[in-house]
Parts: structure tokens; C-alpha cells; sequence
């Protein structure tokens, strides 16, 4: 049933926000035309008759005086067939359509439909007539990409039977696909639904987190995993690594389907992130990137309000495939950038600031994007129809300086379970990525335990606190080392300071741009830190029973170390064997030597 429009009068304007009067029964996040050019507008105030609405769009050139167009609708965005690949701004907009339409730079008040209506869509039936159905139940699918399928789901409140289904064929997303019968009334399903953005998506139940999302990252994945389903943050100042740290998980994580939000970032970074997506090829299929992903553009330059809005659309396109039973990966750059927008809109509001200028809300607002992340069961009444989907938000931050004691990083830090924080000083040095180990922590350890044990090895995580202790006492160490010098150590210390620096350069780094390198699976990365550590208890008993530590770092091994990281995955094994065998052979002539 069609809602009533309401209409009112702008009354007062500051900035993105404006105050409208004559319009009483509007709701909170009601959606609202404004001016003669209609631009879009959400309401976030509501007082009597009058309502505060903060618009998407340029509010340059409006008056007191013009329209206001009360919806009655939330803002929403459009589920079916025709997402991946796309690339929306922050309210959904394609910027395709919105430059086919206004050329290169995109003219206020211009609508878009987020879905195309004038293509045709392979449809497959997987229900019959006289079938009993209930929301979230999947009744067809369609082949979106060659890397994708999109299941056609009940809408979320219609239970009933099926009276009517069409055959496989080819269809529009707003042709009728089925007729549904409820206690009430007849009901007409399409392929495209919609859904508003600041409300999640139900499921039946949430899962734990047991299965950790995959990275191909070394120090990720071996010192700080995160699970899917799970949440993680990437603070780090300028030049630190941020985007592509985010490039490279969107690119090699886990999951069936990524969804890129840039949501405040430099029009040059998210130009970059545009023009190489799409270049990319996907690892597992060797199909373009892009065909299983969403990018959500809303750069710095484009009006706050709408980048506001883009971590809510983000996620809710993310939740609409959860539902389908897809693991997603949602990356978000930056939360910053989205956090300062809401610092920009609560001063325009008037509203009592918090700490530096932040709105008192800031942190229940973090808090509410990032708990709508988790592996869940999805809704469905058969056993045909259970699926296990998930989200994993990782949320890129950028603290002024690098001060991780700011506001967004530390409300921030009390939501996620998983740090990646990343060092200026490490960038500095081109140790990348610049994940600092000792500053960084993740909560989801014990819970991926027996992962670990099963699929890779039930060693690894006696390695990982091995290797764990070795850098903390390398720290220990390190204030001695820069008054003292190295030398002045002990030698059974300048085997700590040997074994860490090892671990650091020969197996923490890792390059985004090496063929090989870009990817490490956890079980190269268990063979390869296997290999580190067994040289370290080597150099130890060697220096215990008298060998200097000086030919002990002369050793032609040390070079194959080094190079295990650029080993390929099919020539691991060997490779690794060899080192193993030379190891030996090595410290057996050293100890030789210094028996003679």
C-alpha cells in the first residue's frame, strides 16, 4: 500500500542540515525530498511538526521557503540480481548510470536505480506449485556472474504456499516470479527486494566463531587470526600501509564475496582502488576480481551526510548475501573519515560534543555497525534452505599522527576482537606489512585452536608462542643493544636477537607485489616458521656447547632461509627438506670444527 506524501517548508539551513516545518507524523531515518531539485534527505530530529533532516547531497544554493517532501519510506537499498560488479556511492547510486546521465561530474538531485530494470535474468525454479513456504526460503537461483549465483529468497515476513511459480526462462527483476498465498492475502514475489539500511537483517542464530578467515597474510594468520564472522581493525597513520593492507585481504581472504566501502578517503586513493579492481584477477578462478565484488565510492570531496550512510549500505548488502550463505569480507576505509562526518553533522545539530568534538553517540554507533558482523544460520524452514553465511568487517583507521589513543581507535578497540596496528616506524624501515607484533593482539586465538590442530598442524601454536617469546625478549633486549652495542651481550642473548631478526626479515615481511610472496597459505607458513625455529635450537645447543655465534650467522643456509618465502606452493615441500637436510649437515661441521 503507497504511503502518503507529506509535504512541507524549509525553514532554516546549516550546511547539510536542514530544518523543515508542516511536517507532522514523519518518523526518524524517514526518507525526504528537499528544494525544486529534490534532493535526498534522511530525517534525524523529529520535534512536533518539524523535522531536521540532514541531505545526501550539496545543499549550496537551497532556500527557506522551498518544498519538502515527506516519503513516508526509510532509506533502503535494493537486493536481486545485478550487485556484483557494481559501484555505488554512498546511498547506492550506480556512478555509471550517474555519469551516463550527467557527464563527468554528477549534478544534484539526480536519481538512479541501484538495479538495472531492462535486463533479463536466467531464472531456475527450484520449488514447485502447492509448495508450503516461509521467509528467507530460497525458491530459484540465478547465475549472476560465472563466480556468483544469486538465490531468489521469500521476502523477510511472507509465509504461505506457492499457488503460482513461472518456468526457468529469462526475466526482469520486477516481473512476477511467484505467488504466494498467506493467511491474509495473495502475495506477488519479484527477484529484487528492498530493505532498510539501519536495521539489520534477520537470522535464526548466531554461530560461534571456529573457523578463522583465511588472509594468506604470515603474521595474520599465524600471530593475529581473525575468524569469519569475526571483526577486526586496522589503525595506522599516514603512509603505514591502511589501503593496501585492505587490497590485499580483499583480494586473497577466504571469502566468496567482497564488499569495498571507501567512505571518506582521498578521491587519488579511491580513483586507484576504481581503476584496479576491475584489472584484477581473481586466484582462485582466474576470472576478473570484480566479478565477485561490490565497491561503495563516497570520497572526501562528496557530501558528509551520504558518507554516513555508506557503512550502512555497505553492510546490508553484505547481510543480503550472508543470508544466501556466502562468507563475506567487508572492508571499510576508514571509519575515520566516517566518524568525522558524524562529528560534522552532530555540531551542525547542535548537539552537546564529546571528547575532541566527537558526538556522545560515537561509540554505541561503532558499536552497532561492527556487532552486525558474525556467522550466522540464515533463515529458512527446510532442510534444503539451512545456510551458514557470514560477515567480517575489517575497518581500516587513520588517528591524526598515528595517536591511537583518540577517540575513534579507542571506542573502536572495545567492539573488535582482532588489532592489526600498524607501526610508522616499521613502515619507515619498508617492513611490510608494518603490523607491529608486540602492539597488535587478537581475542579469537583459543577459539581457532582446534582449527589449527585439524587442518594444518597441532604444533602450530606451540611455534606461534615460540616464536611469540622470541620477539618480546628481543625488545627486552633492544634498549641494552642501542647503550652497549650487540656485542657486549652475552652469546646465549645474541641467539635471541639472531632467532628474532630471523623470524622478522625471513618471515613477518611479506610483499604485496612479489608473484609468490603476495600469498603464503597457513601450511607453507607452519613449514616455513617450522624452519626458523628448528635453525634457532640448533644455533642454541651449538652455542651452548661452544661454537661462536659469529660463524653461526656465516652459514650459507641462512640464504635459503631467506628465500623460502619465495618458494611456490608446488615446490614447498622439496625445497623445504633440502634446507632441513643442509641445517644439519651444517651444525654437525660446526660442532666438528669446534671439538678440534
Amino acid at each position: 500500500m503507497a504511503v502518503k506524501e507529506r509535504i512541507g517548508k524549509i525553514i532554516r539551513i546549516t550546511g547539510p542540515v536542514i530544518e523543515a516545518e508542516g511536517l507532522s507524523g514523519v518518523q526518524m531515518y524517514e526518507v525526504c525530498r528537499v528544494g525544486e531539485e529534490e534532493l535526498i534527505g534522511e530525517v534525524n530530529r523529529v520535534e512536533g511538526s518539524n523535522a531536521t533532516i540532514q541531505v545526501y547531497e550539496e545543499t549550496t544554493g537551497l532556500k527557506p521557503g522551498e518544498k519538502v517532501i515527506a516519503t513516508g519510506a526509510s532509506l533502503s537499498v535494493e537486493l536481486g540480481p545485478g550487485l556484483i560488479g557494481q559501484i555505488f556511492d554512498g546511498i547506492q547510486r550506480p556512478l555509471e548510470i550517474l555519469k551516463e546521465q550527467t557527464g563527468d561530474f554528477i549534478r544534484r538531485g539526480v536519481i538512479a536505480r541501484a538495479l538495472p530494470r531492462n535486463v533479463k535474468w536466467k531464472f531456475i525454479p527450484i520449488v514447485e506449485k502447492d509448495a508450503t513456504v516461509n521467509q528467507g526460503d530460497i525458491i530459484g537461483t540465478v547465475p549472476e556472474t560465472t563466480t556468483v549465483t544469486t538465490k531468489i529468497m521469500i521476502p523477510i515476513g511472507i509465509n504461505g504456499k506457492i499457488t503460482s511459480i513461472v518456468p526457468e526462462g529469462e526475466y526482469t527483476i520486477e516481473e512476477n516470479i511467484a505467488t504466494i498465498k498467506t493467511p491474509r492475502e495473495e502475495r506477488k514475489i519479484t527477484m529484487m527486494t528492498t530493505w532498510p539500511v539501519r536495521q539489520g537483517r534477520p537470522y535464526l542464530r548466531k554461530l560461534g566463531s571456529t573457523t578463522p578467515l583465511i588472509t594468506g597474510q604470515r603474521i595474520i594468520d599465524t600471530f593475529f587470526p581473525t575468524a569469519k564472522g569475526g571483526t577486526a581493525s586496522i589503525p595506522g597513520g599516514f603512509g603505514t600501509g591502511k589501503t593496501v593492507m585492505l587490497h590485499q585481504l580483499a583480494k586473497w581472504a577466504d571469502s566468496q564475496i567482497v564488499v569495498y566501502c571507501g567512505c571518506g578517503e582521498r578521491g587519488n586513493e579511491m580513483t586507484e582502488v576504481l581503476e584496479d579492481f576491475p584489472k584484477l584477477e581473481d586466484p582462485r578462478t582466474g576470472e576478473p576480481l570484480m566479478k565477485r565484488t561490490i565497491l561503495i565510492a563516497n570520497t572526501s570531496n562528496m557530501p558528509v551526510a551520504a558518507r554516513e550512510a555508506s557503512i550502512y549500505t555497505a553492510i546490508t548488502l553484505g547481510e543480503y548475501f550472508r543470508d544466501q550463505g556466502y562468507d563475506i569480507a567487508l572492508m571499510a576505509d576508514s571509519t575515520s573519515r566516517w566518524a568525522e562526518a558524524l562529528r560534522e553533522i552532530s555540531g551542525r545539530l547542535e548537539e552537546m560534543p564529546g571528547e575532541e568534538g566527537y558526538p556522545a553517540y560515537l561509540a554505541s554507533r561503532l558499536a552497532e555497525f561492527y556487532e552486525r558482523a558474525g556467522r550466522v544460520e540464515a533463515l529458512g524452514s527446510t532442510e534444503t534452505n539451512q545456510r551458514i553465511g557470514s560477515v567480517t568487517i575489517c575497518g581500516a583507521v587513520s588517528p591524526p599522527g598515528g595517536d591511537f589513543s583518540e577517540p575513534v581507535t579507542t571506542n573502536t578497540l572495545r567492539v573488535v576482537k582482532v588489532f592489526w596496528g600498524l607501526d610508522k616506524d616499521l613502515a619507515s624501515r619498508r617492513h611490510f606489512p608494518s603490523i607491529h607484533w608486540l602492539n597488535s593482539y587478537s581475542l579469537y586465538v583459543e577459539n581457532l585452536e582446534q582449527w589449527f590442530a585439524e587442518h594444518v598442524s597441532k604444533e602450530f601454536l606451540d611455534l606461534r608462542g615460540e616464536a611469540m617469546y622470541l620477539l618480546q625478549r628481543e625488545d627486552e633486549l633492544r634498549e641494552i643493544v642501542q647503550l652497549v652495542g650487540p656485542d657486549a651481550l652475552p652469546e646465549s642473548e645474541r641467539v635471541i636477537l639472531e632467532a628474532a631478526r630471523m623470524i622478522r626479515e625471513d618471515y613477518l615481511m611479506q610483499s604485496a607485489l612479489h608473484p609468490v610472496d603476495t600469498y603464503c597459505s597457513p601450511e607453507k607458513a607452519y613449514k616455513m616458521l617450522k624452519t626458523v625455529l628448528k635453525f634457532y635450537n640448533k644455533m642454541k645447543g651449538a652455542v651452548e656447547g661452544g661454537v661462536p655465534i659469529t660463524s653461526i650467522q656465516h652459514l650459507d643456509v641462512l640464504n635459503d632461509i631467506s628465500r623460502l618465502k619465495i618458494v611456490p606452493p608446488d615446490e614447498v615441500d622439496k625445497r623445504i627438506d633440502e634446507v632441513d637436510k643442509k641445517i644439519d649437515k651444517e651444525f654437525a661441521s660446526l660442532t666438528v670444527e669446534s671439538l678440534a
